[in-house]
């Protein structure tokens, strides 16, 4: 029988206390034990990149990231996202440029931007492109998910009328 642990981490803002198996990875504590589904595991190998969350504020593959690494961390996933500047424009750029069609990859872009825009707010189109380049999408390609992500970074630096 495997001993669980308690550990605790702050999840977009909120702080959580978890008993988990040493073994349990942060995709599946978010998943399983705090209900965040946005959190996709799609390879569970650290390929695609579905999993990408950000740990203190960088990208993480949190199906290669055991949970209780996390302990007295702060987590921000797709779900932290929501009601944010960056997130309002991420998502019109990305329906504008057609750079989602199934969805399943979207998450894991989306918080590849968030980690992306504040390190570097003034990343180019190259960095752009070889920071999408981290995770696969199978369905629209890279270029409209660059240029989506190019045309959110000027929208967020244009102040609101």
């Amino acid at each position: 029988m495997t001993q669980k642990m308690q550990m605790s981490l702050e999840v977009n803002g909120e702080p959580h206390t978890l008993i988990v198996e040493p073994r349990t990875t942060l995709a599946d504590a978010l998943r399983e034990e705090l209900g965040l589904t946005g959190t996709r595991t799609g390879c569970e190998e650290g390929v695609c990149g579905a999993c990408t969350v950000l740990v203190d504020g960088e990208p993480v593959r949190a199906c290669l990231q055991f949970a209780v690494q996390a302990h007295g961390r702060e987590v921000t996933t797709v779900e932290g996202l929501r009601g944010g500047e960056m997130m309002a424009a991420l998502k019109d750029a990305l329906a504008e440029n057609f750079a989602v069609q199934c969805g399943f990859c979207t998450a894991g872009f989306l918080m590849l931007a968030a980690g992306a825009f504040a390190r570097d707010p003034d990343m180019d189109e190259r960095a752009m492109t070889e920071l999408v380049s981290a995770n696969l999408c199978r369905c629209t390609g890279y270029q409209p998910i660059v240029k989506a992500m190019m045309e959110a970074q000027t929208a967020m630096r244009v102040p609101a009328e």
